[in-house]
């Protein structure tokens, strides 16, 4: 079940509380959530007490972003372990509530793998929930890490490719504190360009058709103190032709083992355009979001969202549980079908660089981002 309720914050972060924090009050654990629905209108939280509560937050998008998306997945885990719940089945709900999103999956295996190897070695219930909630905690405090340390690799291969600052960068959609446990992926690349006083400006793409450029990444710039300008996504190609843009920074929800993307859709012409204008691409997301059981773009699941949010203009507003609709301004005559894919593919040949918490991969490769994948596990295992 899930209650809502408003709650005012400061401006310690982007955001004025984080995106995702578990709490204990004595009516039982909670998974609170700032609804990412309300932004920027309002910041209300969202307060899951169990799994399908999470699973209705993941599918309305009132949480997002690929990282985010994995934290959250083991926190659900973890919340149906410790309420009692059957956990096999949270989890494989879980899971399944965003394909696209690999991150999800990683997190909710993570979690649940903790909680059955107390189980299957003869550990009571309890046990294997508090193995499941701290498995959900290191991820959460892992994010948080990978994020810094993407920021800084990012602000240095920014620093190779443009020597002296004063970067111009175009990004889409929202990867800053809102898809983290951190400061975010692509975006907190270019925070570290604003803090070291070398951004000179960040380019908003407004990202159709749910505005997360608009209404998110626009809100975290501003509470930055960011010098940012929002265009429609279809503005993208006027900017690069006037030569008005240095570097693309985007974030990514699964990137397969040859090195394609998938991204929010709209990130695939972006990186058609950075070809074209010699302009690098630039793919900021740890190394969770790397999948080497998918071998090639072709093989990664493209989520496709309902078709009334590309026909109609709706607000922020609270979502209505199982109503597909949101109420909104009908912008297309009635009966319009509407293609609406949530993710678009960048093959890897357009890809300058993946920056990881672990380093940068450039050229993106198979062997490559194996290695990266390697890497990180000896890390991990050390």
């Amino acid at each position: 079940m899930a209650d809502q309720y408003a709650h005012s914050g400061d401006n310690k972060r982007p955001t004025g509380m984080p995106a995702l924090r578990w709490e204990e009050p004595p009516e039982g654990p909670v998974l609170v959530l700032l609804d990412q629905t309300r932004l920027p209108a309002e910041e209300v939280e969202l307060v899951c007490t169990d799994a399908p509560a999470l699973v209705e937050a993941i599918r309305s998008l009132a949480v997002r972003g690929a990282p985010l998306l994995g934290v959250a997945g083991a926190y659900g885990v973890a919340l149906a372990a410790v309420r009692g719940y059957d956990v096999d089945d949270a989890a494989a709900a879980l899971e399944s509530a965003r394909p696209t999103a690999v991150n999800l999956a990683v997190g909710v295996r993570r979690a649940h793998s903790a909680y059955r190897a107390v189980v299957d070695g003869g550990g009571d219930p309890r046990q294997a929930a508090g193995a499941a909630l701290a498995a959900a905690r290191q991820l959460h405090q892992e994010d948080a890490e990978a994020s810094a340390r993407m920021a800084v690799h990012g602000l240095a291969l920014l620093d190779e490719l443009m020597p002296g600052g004063g970067h111009r960068i175009l990004t889409h959609c929202n990867t800053g504190s809102l898809v983290s446990g951190g400061e975010g992926t692509a975006f907190a690349v270019a925070l570290a360009a604003h803090r070291a006083g070398r951004l000179r400006r960040l380019w908003v793409d407004e990202t159709r058709p749910l505005l997360q450029g608009a209404r998110l990444t626009a809100y975290e710039a501003a509470r930055s103190g960011m010098a940012y300008t929002l265009l429609t996504d279809n503005a993208a190609g006027s900017l690069f032709a006037a030569g008005e843009v240095d570097a693309v920074l985007v974030g990514a929800d699964r990137i397969a083992a040859d090195g394609s993307v998938a991204n929010k859709v709209g990130s695939y012409p972006l990186a058609v355009l950075a070809r074209y204008h010699h302009v690098p691409f630039i793919v900021v997301a740890p190394v969770t979001t790397v999948d080497p059981s998918t071998p090639d773009g072709a093989s990664i699941e493209v989520e496709q969202r309902p078709g009334h949010e590309v026909t109609e203009i709706t607000a922020p507003q609270v979502p209505v549980a199982g109503a597909e609709a949101g109420g909104g301004i009908p912008v297309a005559p009635l009966g319009t079908t509407a293609y609406n894919p949530a993710f678009d593919v960048t093959p890897p040949e357009l890809v300058t660089a993946v920056v990881t918490e672990e380093g940068v991969v450039s050229p993106v490769t198979t062997e490559a981002l194996a290695a990266l994948c390697a890497r990180s596990r000896q890390v991990t295992i050390s």
